[in-house]
């Protein structure tokens, strides 16, 4: 049983090292050699590198204003240390593998997103339509701490179409299909979600089996 925690204690590091190294190195590159609203075809029109920043909700959702920016960084990071905390309890209770991964995974995609609000700001200058953003540049990075950008660049425009124009509200407008525009942290907590919604009852049957010894 000792050789087993050892192991689970281990998932957490393995995880999230792996989704940050992912992360951050994607979005180094598109920031440092891709314009604002560049666009790079990988598979044709289903699969794009489309370069677009936001003020750091995921899926390029939006929760702006300085205050706005602020809150939703001091909000990530208490949630990231709630998560830890959550982590060490499950692998205290031999929690299934599954289960810490599927956390360790929403963890990572947390602290992906967190690392660009709190220092993008102050380690980037500003990214331009015509201009790439600089790394530690000489005048100093585009934000101050806790208000950079989140960059984003994974686009799947998998179906495009126009909405008949007997359809209510969006009569004869394109509709695409996947619109949102993600990055690597994004895709983490989103496959940690599913993963745990489908395996749930899996995940948490240890609880019950704890509650009746």
């Amino acid at each position: 049983m000792r050789g087993i925690s050892l192991q689970k204690k281990h998932i957490p590091w393995i995880v999230i090292f792996l989704v940050l190294l992912l992360d951050q190195t994607s979005k180094i590159i598109v920031k440092t050699q891709m314009t604002i609203g560049q666009n790079i075809s990988v598979l044709g029109d289903w699969f794009n590198i489309y370069f677009i920043e936001n003020e750091g909700m995921a899926f390029g959702m939006q929760f702006s204003g300085e205050y706005g920016k602020l809150i939703l960084s001091l909000f990530r990071i208490v949630a990231v240390v709630f998560i830890g905390w959550y982590i060490y309890k499950l692998i205290l209770k031999d929690a299934p593998r599954g289960l810490i991964a599927c956390i360790s995974l929403i963890m990572a995609g947390a602290l992906g997103n967190i690392i660009d609000s709190t220092f993008y700001g102050v380690i980037f200058s500003e990214s331009h339509f015509s201009q790439t953003a600089q790394m530690f540049p000489p005048e100093g990075g585009y934000a101050s701490f806790l208000h950079g950008k989140v960059v984003d660049m994974l686009y799947f425009p998998i179906i495009r179409g126009e909405f008949p124009q007997w359809f209510p509200f969006w009569g004869n407008q394109e509709f695409i299909f996947f619109r949102p525009v993600f990055n690597i942290a994004d895709s983490a907590i989103t496959i940690g979600v599913l993963i745990l919604l489908v395996f749930q009852k899996q995940f948490f049957a240890f609880e019950k089996e704890a509650m009746k010894s």
